[in-house]
């Protein structure tokens, strides 16, 4: 795991004195990506220069040193990530009679550019990485991203250069950046709590997209990435091809390919472990790990005080019965409010999941003790364990058949009188209403659900289910909500099911966004190397060939993963209600948080800063801070923006 950084300018226009110089600067701003060695290459004369820091995880001598020169000389790459075929890939080109230097993976993708041509050797490569790929035989830069976009990767110009690094901090360092917000980016925020690709915070900067190439030889222009994998078609296939053996004939192959991505994540030469909170996923794959180790496996896990929270004694029951070598910390409210100074620096645009607290506490411990951790996730996606799965699901069946008239009547009806006097209501009632109904916020979700009962279709149902501020050009002075993959219907494959439609858009869009984007900058902050089998490309494949049946069954998710569990830990020990990995946010911001939320959310501040209209933001902290409602998911959403204002200090446009 790395850091990678360059630009490309225009031929002899600095020397290489120069070049290293720049260069230089910008690698050590991402230093915590790779602490153990740094590497610089330039091309004065062709106008290229590439740097790189290096966490060193395989082939630990200098022969795995970056920036790499092909054997033939043609190539140069800077490279993040594991591509964790590379045995099979080096035995294949061992018979085309490539030799080698060392035993690193970056050396094998070098071969694999020699004889295959970029974009096939990208196809074969089952990993996740990001790379710059220098060809001074064409001249001709190559950028690439992995298929589920595991690793980060910014790209844009700034005066006459184009620019790249794995993370912004570094883009802000070349001379002369100066690019403006972009105010559609935070409408996204605002909407998704992260911003979605190709947006970026910065206007002229994006990110590449998973399973893309992006390909050009000067400075000036400006090509649109290329597919060189699709999601699309392999759900398509998927449901063409559909798996047709027997329930355990399913459990067998789901078991045997989940055994064999877990097996080539193991492979390194630093200590390794598995982060495990006793949940369906982490403790598949630390089962998963045990069956495949001879020593106890490192598993990591922080619990809370606050019994809601906490999975840390689920976690503790499931490390027992595998015998793993097990670690828990119990977080304090002071531990978790001393990591919010960092999330700006941490996640380096504006983004507010804000179970990126407790992610990044549990990366932070583990990596007192080792350099890899395992993660299960994914697993949600994949073989649908979201709540918001079912309940989309539930709620679409019960008001399809609605005409449309009739739905607004009905939303109508619901929205008759405000939030606040329904949940006072709500409160006096609670003695006698069922308990499926002792909500304290009573109006807050019979409004929601109201908006549910008046989408016009499967859409707009999912898009409600998954955004915060729901008009959110109507919150940024001058922004408008930019088209993503969830309202662009012409990207979405040919499934007729609404719940593997939500499943197939969370993979396109919150994976990447959010959890992978959570656990890669938390993960790489404290310099650990956090790795997924769950989007190993054969699973992908697989979880898409597997009926529905085999997914959700009897009012719940994963399935196939269940039962292949069980065959490992017993049933007992998973089958409970699941917890999501949060913090008590919406106390906090009326307690411990109160003062520094305030002064980022003065209306002072609001104005003299000039992105955000006021009146709406104050007016859902006064609400929140009254106890009528709970807007800690809205108000983080600006909180984190503001924050990161702060921290970045970004020229006015």
């Amino acid at each position: 795991m790395c850091g990678i950084s360059g630009y490309l300018t225009l031929p002899r226009s600095r020397s290489s004195e120069q070049m290293n110089a720049e260069i230089t600067r910008m690698t050590d701003a991402i230093a915590s990506r790779g602490p153990d060695d740094s590497g610089v290459w330039a091309d004065a004369a062709a106008g290229i220069v590439l740097g790189h820091r290096r966490l060193s995880i395989l082939d630990l001598s200098p022969l795995g040193h970056q920036p790499m020169t092909s054997a033939d000389g043609r190539f140069v790459i800077v490279f993040n990530g594991e591509i964790y075929n590379f045995q099979q890939l080096r035995a294949d080109l061992e018979l085309q009679g490539h030799g080698w230097r060392g035993h690193s993976d970056t050396e094998v993708m070098l071969a694999a550019f020699q004889q295959w041509g970029v974009m096939e050797a990208t196809r074969r490569f089952n990993g996740m990485f990001a790379f710059a790929l220098w060809d001074r035989q064409e001249r001709v830069l190559h950028l690439g991203r992995d298929r589920m976009g595991e690793k980060p990767l910014y790209y844009g110009w700034s005066g006459d250069a184009f620019i790249f690094a794995s993370e912004l901090k570094a883009i802000r360092q070349y001379p002369g950046f100066n690019a403006g917000i972009n105010r559609d980016a935070i409408c996204s925020q605002l909407r998704f709590n992260y911003i979605p690709d190709p947006l970026c915070i910065y206007e002229g900067f994006y990110k590449l997209p998973p399973a893309s190439l992006l390909t050009l030889s000067t400075a000036s222009e400006r090509p649109q990435p290329q597919l060189y994998w699709s999601l699309r078609g392999v759900i398509e296939h998927g449901v063409d091809h559909p798996f047709t053996g027997t329930e355990t004939e399913a459990v067998d192959a789901f078991e045997a390919l989940l055994k064999e991505a877990v097996g080539l994540r193991m492979i390194s030469d630093v200590p390794l472990g598995a982060f495990l909170s006793g949940g369906v996923d982490s403790s598949l794959i630390v089962a998963m790990m045990q069956a495949q180790s001879a020593r106890p496996v490192r598993t990591f896990t922080i619990g809370f005080d606050v019994p809601e929270y906490n999975e840390a004694d689920f976690a503790k029951e499931v490390a027992r019965h595998l015998k793993t070598d097990h670690t828990e910390m119990y977080v304090t409210g002071k531990d978790a409010l001393e990591t919010i100074p960092l999330l700006p620096g941490l996640y380096d645009e504006p983004f507010s999941d804000y179970s990126q607290i407790p992610t990044y506490l549990v990366c932070k411990m583990a990596r007192q003790h080792v350099t890899v951790a395992l993660s299960g996730d994914a697993g949600d996606e994949l073989f649908g364990g979201y709540e918001r799965y079912f309940v989309g699901r539930s709620l679409w069946n019960k008001f399809a058949w609605m005409p449309p008239a009739l739905k607004k009547a009905a939303a109508g009806a619901m929205t008759l009188l405000p939030p606040q006097t329904l949940n006072s209501l709500g409160a006096v009632a609670r003695p006698i209403l069922p308990k499926r109904l002792r909500h304290m916020a009573l109006g807050d979700k019979l409004h929601k659900l109201a908006e549910v009962v008046a989408a016009p279709g499967m859409e707009t149902l999912y898009l409600n289910l998954m955004s915060h501020w729901k008009q959110p050009e109507q919150i940024v002075i001058g922004g408008h909500d930019p088209q993503t993959s969830i309202t662009n219907k012409t990207g979405w494959p040919r499934v007729s099911d609404f719940t593997h439609r939500m499943m197939h858009l969370d993979m396109e869009t919150y994976l990447p966004g959010d959890i992978l984007t959570k656990v890669d900058r938390a993960a790489m902050g404290v310099s650990l190397e956090g790795r997924i089998p769950l989007l190993d490309t054969n699973l992908i494949e697989f979880a898409w060939r597997v009926p529905f049946s085999m997914k959700v069954r009897d009012g719940k998710g994963k399935w196939l993963m269940r039962e292949t569990l069980y065959r490992h830990v017993p049933k007992a020990l998973i089958d409970r209600p699941k917890r999501g990995f949060g913090v008590p946010l919406e106390h906090w911001l009326r307690h411990e948080l109160r003062d520094w939320a305030e002064d980022l959310l003065s209306e002072s501040r609001l104005k003299r800063e000039g992105y955000f209209h006021p009146a709406p933001i104050r007016q859902k902290w006064q609400e929140h801070l009254s106890g009528t409602r709970n807007w800690h998911f809205y108000l983080w959403d600006v909180l984190m923006f503001q924050a990161w204002l702060a921290a970045n200090k970004p020229n006015p446009v």
